[in-house]
């Protein structure tokens, strides 16, 4: 048999970045971390209800720098996969393909979900009375 010459089939080392391209790995990152999270959400749930002990340790951990980092991290996703989410329907419905679009949509998607994610943060100190 004759061997033949065959095209290597297209990688990430071929195609250049765009930002549709980090936006989408980004939106199943945060998938799967908004599932981790819930995890962590159940088991502060199961601590309130186990009584206050176990309470005072969901809650020591959640109040450590560790689990607010954890808790930044998860607001951030959460802002940006609903966000993200929403740019998707309107790809669903025909709209917004037009490269510059999609760019503008992209980076609009990166911007309010950090300033969603700093207002969330805002409003729960202030709502604490800790700012």
């Amino acid at each position: 048999m004759a061997s033949h010459e065959r095209p290597l089939s297209p990688h990430i080392q071929i195609y250049r970045w765009q930002i549709s391209m980090a936006l989408s790995i980004l939106h199943r990152v945060t998938g799967v971390g908004l599932g981790l999270g819930t995890l962590l959400m159940a088991y502060w749930l199961i601590a309130l209800a186990a009584g206050p002990v176990a309470f005072a340790d969901a809650q020591a951990l959640s109040g450590s720098w560790i689990g607010r980092l954890v808790l930044l991290g998860f607001t951030f996703a959460l802002c940006f996969h609903f966000l993200n989410g929403i740019r998707h329907l309107f790809w669903d419905i025909g709209q917004g393909f037009e490269i510059s679009t999609m760019r503008t949509s992209g980076w609009m998607v990166i911007v309010t979900s950090i300033a969603g994610t700093i207002a969330i943060w805002i409003a729960g100190y202030a709502a604490r009375g800790s700012l």
